[in-house]
């Protein structure tokens, strides 16, 4: 299955850390909507109020060290960000982003290529990244599978829950 991310670009440098991506005094809040309107306040206080639904997080090395805050994609993903590409994640940020359905890409390339404002396309089945605004393209490292799976069920819980069901009714899933 195809899946095509667009929006614009919001870039950022090294070592966004999961404090600025959702300060901790809002890491009691468990609506992520109620989150994502405090995502990246800590670094950029605009950032909710600039982004549109389908807008893309672009930064340097390292994005989401810091603490193994889980609320930190949450936030993204309930301010409507589609998605995060950057040169390097944080291993925890990496695997709490995709247990809940947060597609992140590693692209050296594409975050050189890439300026704040510009108008991206992801396709997160082949693991490219077009930038529309300057007709160029980038290759990011793809996901197997099973991990795009996950990640177009919407997290680990759901696609565990999917595949559960499936099991029950003896149906085949679609991906393993």
């Amino acid at each position: 299955m195809e899946r095509r991310l667009r929006g614009f670009a919001h870039k950022y440098g090294k070592n966004v850390d999961t404090d600025v991506i959702i300060p901790g005094k809002y890491c009691n809040l468990v609506d992520p909507v109620e989150l994502g309107k405090h995502a990246l306040e800590g670094l950029d206080p605009e950032y909710a109020a600039r982004m549109k639904p389908g807008d893309i997080v672009v930064a340097d090395t390292n994005f989401g060290c810091g603490s193994s805050r889980e609320v930190a994609p949450i936030a993204l993903k309930g301010a409507g960000t589609a998605a995060v590409i950057a040169k390097s994640f944080a291993r925890i940020f990496y695997r709490n982003a995709l247990n809940i359905g947060l597609p992140i890409f590693e692209s050296v390339e594409a975050v050189d290529g890439i300026e704040a404002g510009d108008e991206l396309e992801v396709d997160a089945t082949a693991g490219t990244v077009r930038n529309l605004s300057k007709g160029t393209s980038y290759k990011a490292v793809a996901f197997p599978p099973f991990m795009q799976a996950l990640i177009e069920a919407g997290g680990l819980k759901p696609y565990v829950e999917r595949r559960l069901a499936e099991k029950k009714s003896g149906s085949t899933p679609r991906a393993s």
